[in-house]
């Protein structure tokens, strides 16, 4: 199932509109970075023209997610993310809340596209990723 089909049937968070409640680890994971690393590793994936899954901007938090395809656990465990599969929960905003106070979807595709796990790997390990993570420690 996509991430936008797993949207509209999430449920609210606490009903407050706009704001869903998705099951991670059911078609796909999720891959979660500071912002700071997570927008330049974003910008480093389309300019490479890297097929890029739903990627949300979780504003308050200073947080990104990619949805990744599962099963990827054991590739990140020498990157600044954590790695979230089955029983997890992320809140997302719905598809009538794209933007707002609390981020929004930088990337939301129409089919089920997920972030392909080398070609993020490859974002995060980049010289100016790399960079910026090391002013961020």
């Amino acid at each position: 199932m996509s991430v936008r089909d797993a949207l509209r049937s999430a449920p609210m968070v606490n009903d407050v509109p706009g704001l869903r409640l998705l099951k991670v680890g059911d078609g796909w994971d999720v891959v979660r970075t500071s912002a700071e690393i997570g927008l330049l590793a974003l910008a480093y994936l389309r300019g490479t023209g890297a097929s890029v899954g739903p990627v949300l901007y979780d504003r308050p938090n200073g947080r990104l997610y990619y949805a990744v395809p599962t099963g990827s656990e054991a590739s990140w465990d020498d990157l600044p993310v954590r790695h979230l599969s089955a029983d997890s929960w992320l809140v997302a905003p719905g598809l009538e809340l794209l933007d707002g106070w609390f981020g929004g979807w930088c990337e939301l595709p129409d089919d089920d596209t997920l972030t392909d796990t080398h070609a993020l790997r490859a974002a995060l390990q980049h010289p100016y990723v790399a960079t910026t993570l090391e002013s961020v420690r």
